[in-house]
């Protein structure tokens, strides 16, 4: 019974201290308390582990978890034009309260003071020989930088806060620091993880259960995409090659460790316990059925789902080039419109569900006839008039595993991926071929990834501007609905040209003989815009109308 009290009193104490409304987490008169916790290790590394719970931990989130940034993009739609993904859509972030603008603001500063407290009083607490205050130290700085990372990619640049204020210095109208400020903040933060945290998860304690933890190689890929996002042209206007040189060294540090490699089948790189590959992950075991964001908003009525909310568009199935290595664009590479999902990319064939292919014992019916003589149009089992069902003829197969499926128990394995090396290996390319161009080191790393796909290499003889392009397409297919794409468009400034874009899907039509006829169409109620100002976030309006002044909202966004 004591130790239940001990914690229960524990959980609650962080609960109340880590759970204020405003994001500047306010201190009332809570210094003794912070005291007390402090004097213990085992509650200070308690309080330092709760640091970790404000990360962003899964791909279905945004309202709860009925929403991902795939359909901010050309990756996909929300077939019910759910209310948060069309404000985002129509451009009116500042409407709606999207939570990837005001939820995400509130929870990175929250975890910013925990890791601040922490790091603060940690130094008076009397660690004993079971603790290694140097880990916990690199943890919340790492934590931290990765908090104000997805800050700044989101805000551009934010208030730097390195302490945690009380309720005097926390009234204070602050200002924000600039992107350039914020930058140093996060890269200070960063350099110094690295020397402080092991390596990689192994070099923990208790490796086995450590797949969670910061590490000195999960803060080198913090740094590497930090500097990718520096390099990349919404921040280096001038294509500083520098920058990309920097880029380039922080992904090949990476690479010169030894220690990663690629899973060695890619339908494996999400469902697996542990991979060779996985250089930070969030476990995300023993998914079940019901009450999961997979029942509720990936799987339609006709596979024993709530709804399908979200449908895969053609602009992104398109990229898929040929078995062959040729793009569908290509009049030699056999792409024939009447067989479309014949001889593509197996990737394709692992993210994307599409008309007659098999899953969960049965095939998947996107179909639709043409109206008879009576004007009535029959629909296949998975398709409809119905907002449940994809408008695209596509469902997402990549966050689903084959196992979740109504009426059975089985637990599915689906980690929250971080950092894994196939990033690095893209991040290593792109960098060196922005810096000075396509030579071997690109088409090596390149290669590699399209290897494990069992796709065949890139052409020799590619221009700066034709690897660009093709490593750019690279990254859609081989992150498909991880989270990557939107931001990848963003560092690109390629919203106008990529977002904005038509967005597609296909109807299929069952013929009288059974056979299937396949065109391309537009879909009007689910177009996306884009202006320049959507590059940067609109700081949230509960936090402007804080302000008496110092807080200056980002351009385009004033009201």
């Amino acid at each position: 019974m004591k130790k239940f009290i001990y914690l229960f009193s524990l959980v609650m104490t962080i609960t109340m201290l880590s759970c204020q409304k405003d994001f500047l987490q306010r201190d009332v008169g809570i210094q003794t308390d912070l005291e007390e916790v402090f004097k213990d290790p085992l509650q200070a590394s308690r309080y330092g582990d709760f640091t970790y719970t404000f990360s962003i931990n899964d791909y279905g989130r945004l309202s709860g978890y009925k929403g991902m940034t795939s359909q901010f993009t050309d990756e996909s739609i929300a077939n019910n034009a759910q209310a948060e993904v069309a404000t985002m859509n129509s451009g009116q972030w500042l409407d709606g309260g999207a939570a990837d603008v005001s939820g995400i603001y509130t929870q990175m500063y929250r975890g910013i003071r925990n890791a601040n407290i922490m790091l603060q009083f940690m130094e008076k607490t009397p660690w004993t020989p079971e603790y290694n205050p140097n880990f916990i130290k690199g943890e919340q700085l790492y934590l931290r930088a990765y908090f104000y990372f997805e800050l700044l990619r989101r805000f551009g640049g934010v208030v730097l806060l390195d302490q945690a204020l009380d309720f005097t210095e926390a009234s204070k109208d602050l200002p924000r620091s600039t992107y350039e400020e914020t930058m140093a903040q996060i890269l200070a933060d960063v350099e110094q993880a690295i020397t402080l945290l092991p390596l990689t998860n192994n070099d923990w304690p208790n490796p086995a259960a450590q797949a969670n933890r910061a590490t000195g190689a999960a803060a080198m890929a913090l740094k590497a995409r930090l500097l990718m996002f520096d390099a990349s042209p919404l921040n280096n206007a001038g294509n500083d090659a520098a920058k990309w040189q920097k880029a380039a060294a922080a992904s090949k540090a990476i690479i010169d460790l030894g220690k990663y490699s690629l899973e060695p089948t890619y339908a494996n790189v999400l469902t697996v316990a542990n991979s060779v590959e996985y250089i930070r992950i969030w476990p995300r075991g023993g998914r079940g059925f019901i009450g999961t964001y997979l029942s509720d908003f990936l799987i339609p009525t006709s596979m024993g789902g709530a709804q399908s909310n979200l449908s895969p568009v053609q602009n992104h199935v398109d990229l898929y080039e040929m078995k062959n290595g040729k793009p569908i664009t290509d009049a030699t590479s056999g792409y024939d419109p009447q067989s479309p999902y014949l001889n593509r990319d197996p990737r394709f064939y692992v993210n994307i569900l599409y008309n007659n292919v098999t899953w969960q014992g049965r095939a998947i019916e996107t179909w639709q006839t043409e109206p008879n003589a009576q004007g009535v149009i029959t629909y296949g089992r998975d398709h409809g008039t119905a907002i449940s069902v994809t408008k695209t003829s596509y469902y997402l197969k990549r966050l689903w595993p084959e196992a979740s499926r109504s009426g059975s128990t089985a637990n599915a394995l689906l980690n929250y991926v971080f950092y894994r090396y196939a990033e690095v290996l893209l991040n290593y390319a792109e960098a060196v071929n922005e810096a000075s161009g396509p030579n071997e080191e690109v088409y090596k790393s390149v290669n590699a990834v399209r290897k494990r796909a069992v796709m065949p290499e890139l052409p020799e003889g590619l221009s700066q501007e034709e690897m660009r392009a093709r490593i750019r397409n690279e990254r859609a297919v081989e992150f498909a609905f991880e989270d990557m794409r939107w931001w990848d468009i963003l560092r690109w400034k390629k919203g106008a040209e990529i977002v904005a874009r038509p967005m597609k899907g296909m109807k299929v039509i069952k013929n009288a003989n059974g056979t299937f006829t396949y065109n391309v169409v537009d879909l009007p109620v689910f177009q996306k815009v884009f202006t320049d100002r959507m590059y940067l976030y609109p700081i949230p309006r509960a936090e402007m109308n804080k302000t008496s002044g110092a807080l200056i909202q980002n351009t385009g966004w004033e009201e």
